[in-house]
């Protein structure tokens, strides 16, 4: 009924309620990952507290990582399946209590199962593939820029709360620094309940920028949820465009989440930087990160996506290699964070588009899903990789090295990408 009524208060004004679905899954992705990226501040807490090493602690973060990908093609299929409304919810209850649990815990194990296990299915069950379900569903015109809006709630949710959760761990300890984070879960789940729809036609309406009654919307999916994903892996995998969007992507998760968001803070605290100051600087990349993808949303309207990932993972690569040269001062380390953060997630947008325009509408973002998969299975090897080289070889700097030169072969890979064929259409009648 709020929705029924506010649709109808927002169309007297010429305001379509798609920008109302934008709105409410920003929230969603912000406060979603604002819970899964803060973590990653308490690897030294936890170091301090209990003697774990960081190869134990950096292991729970890859594994939530990992989950939180290999959710991703089952969490769209279950968003067709049982709708926005009951998935979002879910998800965010299971990040909720994974968080709470995780505050008695005294074993690694549990960190294994808390942080690795329940809130890793939790972000999964939404994480990107929310955010392109709603750009492909609600939009025709301004897809792109939407993407970008998405992609950006999500990315600047992963770094946007690092600074004050930083600040409450070492002033309140870890586990009064998860509050703020659950407190936006909270609301964003209840916000979404009463106001989310999962499709246009549930008001009585055409997407944005398509023409009323210009195309019945298909029925909700049948069947089982984890079949369908698999059916549509299938069909995906025999097509070299899906494959080229996998490994890029698994690069993209290799230099992204699992390496900076997990690991930057304790690289900086090697290089005596104090871990408040690490923390504003990833907090800076997320700003940057906010107007870049916007901006790469808008781009991938009107531009190549082919070109724009290679440009994207190009400038990424080479901004990772040139990182050990760096002082690590607050002042060097924030030119690193504008450039690096203009391109934080800038791939997703071109990425999202080529999947639609390689797989079609309704099939994107199951594709984008299995794509996504990939993202965090590059960003848990990096979890977990980055660790093992600081136990072993005292240094993280290595582990760095090797991102950057995978993200100039994942820059030369994007140019492999084939354009989809323009439909032939058959000659008029004489």
């Amino acid at each position: 009924m709020a929705a029924n009524l506010l649709a109808a208060a927002l169309a007297r004004r010429g305001i379509h309620y798609a920008w109302v679905m934008v709105g409410l899954t920003f929230l969603v992705s912000l406060a979603s990952a604002g819970a899964l990226g803060v973590l990653g501040a308490f690897l030294l807490p936890l170091q301090r507290e209990f003697g774990w090493d960081t190869a134990s602690i950096s292991g729970a973060l890859a594994l939530r990582l990992l989950l939180f990908g290999l959710m991703a093609p089952f969490a769209a299929a279950l968003l067709q399946r049982y709708g926005l409304r009951r998935t979002v919810a879910t998800a965010l209850a299971l990040v909720v209590a994974g968080c709470l649990a995780s505050m008695a815990m005294t074993q690694v194990w549990q960190l294994w199962l808390f942080w690795g296990v329940v809130t890793g299915i939790g972000t999964g069950m939404t994480a990107l593939v929310l955010g392109a379900t709603v750009a492909n569903r609600w939009f025709v015109q301004r897809r792109g820029l939407v993407l970008g809006l998405l992609t950006a709630a999500n990315a600047t949710g992963q770094l946007a709360f690092l600074p004050l959760a930083a600040w409450l761990a070492r002033e309140e300890g870890w586990r009064s620094a998860m509050a703020p984070g659950l407190i936006v879960c909270g609301l964003a789940a209840a916000l979404f309940l009463l106001l989310g729809r999962d499709r246009p036609a549930d008001l009585g309406l055409a997407a944005y920028g398509e023409a009323a009654g210009a195309a019945a919307p298909p029925a909700p999916a049948a069947g089982n949820p984890v079949r369908n994903a698999f059916a549509v892996l299938g069909e995906a995998a025999r097509t070299r465009a899906f494959w080229i969007l996998f490994a890029t992507f698994l690069v993209c998760g290799l230099s992204t989440n699992g390496l900076i968001q997990t690991h930057f803070i304790p690289l900086c605290s090697d290089f005596g930087m104090p871990e408040v100051e690490a923390a504003t600087v990833l907090a800076m990349m997320g700003v940057f990160d906010f107007v870049g993808t916007i901006a790469s949303g808008w781009l991938s309207d009107r531009y190549d996506n082919r070109a724009l990932l290679a440009w994207y993972y190009g400038l990424r690569g080479l901004s990772l290699l040139l990182l050990p040269f760096s002082d690590f001062s607050l002042y060097g380390l924030s030119v690193f964070a504008v450039f690096y953060g203009l391109d934080w997630i800038a791939t997703v947008p071109p990425t999202v588009k080529l999947a639609g325009q390689s797989f079609g509408r309704e099939r994107a973002p199951l594709v984008f899903g299995w794509v996504f998969t990939a993202h965090q299975l590059g960003a848990a090897v990096a979890a977990l990789g980055a660790g093992l080289s600081r136990d072993a070889l005292a240094s993280y700097l290595p582990a760095f090295a090797l991102a950057g030169a995978a993200c100039l072969v994942a820059a030369a890979l994007a140019l492999a990408i084939r354009p989809p064929r323009p439909a032939v259409v058959a000659p008029a009648a004489a």
